[in-house]
């Protein structure tokens, strides 16, 4: 009795994520078998291309350590893909999510609160939007409660400027630290 509880269990569980991810009650298009990954994957980012990339962003998050964003990415993996074609679910891909305006990605059923907000997704409104995005905007789709720990955002955005961006190419990284020194008058 105790197994067929679990089989059926089970069976509900992979039914109720099976449900997932039909934007605008469309049926999805055909995707690769693990939606976070596009069919042929690019090379792997270099050091210095996420390096680049990180130098791209705000002083403040430059120092970001990719590989503990990319464990608070897990909770975020649920709704949102970041590959560039990836499959849009309960929430949006966010490929190229860096200055793009909110609510704006085609294909995606975004709640009129979100469309009409008039923001640019940057860091600093990444920020703010994952510290508590019902605080931010009332009449959100968005089920996160927030992450708290400002350490944990700064080491998600970096993740998320690195692995929802075009890898820049070699060398860059050497360009883009020495902006930033000038910037900041090292």
């Amino acid at each position: 009795m105790a197994s067929r509880v679990r089989v059926l269990g089970g069976l509900a569980l992979v039914l109720a994520l099976a449900a997932c991810g039909k934007p605008n009650g469309a049926s999805a298009p055909e995707q690769p078998a693990n939606p976070t990954e596009p069919a042929s994957a690019p090379a792997p980012m270099t050091d210095a291309q996420k390096k680049a990339l990180l130098a791209e962003l705000p002083a403040a998050y430059q120092g970001a350590n990719i590989e503990n964003g990319e464990a608070r990415f897990a909770v975020c993996r649920a709704c949102h893909t970041t590959v560039e074609g990836g499959q849009d679910m309960t929430g949006p891909n966010l490929w190229g999510v860096f200055g793009r305006k909110a609510g704006s990605k085609a294909d995606f059923n975004y709640s009129d609160d979100m469309k009409n907000s008039g923001w640019t997704w940057d860091a600093a409104r990444i920020d703010q939007w994952i510290t508590n995005p019902r605080a931010m905007l009332a009449g959100t789709k968005m089920t996160f409660i927030g992450m708290p720990n400002p350490q944990d955002r700064i080491d998600l955005i970096g993740y998320l400027k690195v692995a929802t961006s075009p890898a820049p190419a070699e060398g860059a990284g050497a360009a883009a630290s020495n902006a930033a020194a000038n910037a900041t008058g090292q």
